[in-house]
């Protein structure tokens, strides 16, 4: 991605940034210029961490805590964004959880919460910060889903809904506020070394890479430089897309 121009001047707000993904779209973006603002909801430690690193590259960083399932939280926190850095330019919704089972076993809870956070939580942020965009006429949101979300997985029936669903929000997003110069988004990560997976017994590993082309699991860095890429002047074309960023394990 070294022909993504600098984000000189753009502020950003990237959810669930302490970790992962998360964190290595944080640092991207701050490496590219702009003012990050870290979401999290419990690990200060973490985000406080990663804005400590942005601060030594010589970037610039804010932490703002909140719960992007709870719409007031997130509604107040992020219209407190815009009043304090003066616009919001980059949204990047990438916070998520997991509560897997087989669909029979599936805990109503778990169902509820995973589309809460993965889900409405995305609405949740976007509607407060639809409006600056629109009147600043230029906004990038870049919503993270999941090959999961296309292709489906057993065990995973909240999770792949919640990121089937946001591709089709996404979408529709993209089709409202084009003609305001807003885009939006889907970058959908395969598997991916992260917390998520860290987990994974040897022999699934093993399994899943046997079914990904380029042979490997993919590293946060690749994603955020997608993020980076569809957040920049040079995707001022692109709106509605879902890019794929997972190896070839689905090649469409």
């Amino acid at each position: 991605m070294c022909c993504v121009k600098g984000l000189d001047g753009k502020v950003a707000l990237v959810t669930g940034g302490s970790r992962g993904i998360g964190r290595a779209v944080c640092l991207k973006l701050a490496f590219l210029g702009a003012y990050v603002f870290i979401n999290y909801a419990s690990s200060e430690s973490l985000a406080r961490a990663v804005s400590d690193e942005i601060a030594a590259s010589g970037g610039k960083a804010s932490l703002l805590p909140f719960d992007v399932a709870d719409g007031a939280a997130a509604s107040g926190a992020i219209k407190g964004l815009i009043n304090e850095a003066g616009g919001l330019h980059i949204l990047v919704n990438n916070a998520g959880i997991t509560r897997d089972a087989l669909v029979a076993r599936m805990k109503p809870d778990d169902w509820d919460r995973v589309i809460s956070v993965n889900l409405k939580g995305v609405f949740n942020c976007i509607q407060p910060a639809i409006t600056a965009m629109m009147k600043q006429r230029w906004g990038r949101i870049v919503n993270i889903g999941s090959v999961v979300g296309t292709m489906g997985n057993a065990g995973q029936v909240n999770y792949a809904a919640a990121k089937a669903g946001l591709e089709g929000l996404t979408k529709s997003v993209a089709r409202e506020v084009a003609s305001r110069g807003v885009t939006a988004n889907v970058v959908a990560p395969g598997f991916i070394e992260t917390d998520m997976t860290a987990g994974l017994s040897e022999k699934i590993k093993e399994q899943l890479l046997a079914r990904i082309p380029l042979g490997r699991m993919g590293k946060a860095e690749d994603v955020a430089a997608a993020v980076a890429f569809l957040g920049s002047e040079d995707a001022s074309y692109i709106t509605g897309h879902v890019l794929h960023v997972n190896g070839g394990l689905i090649c469409n």
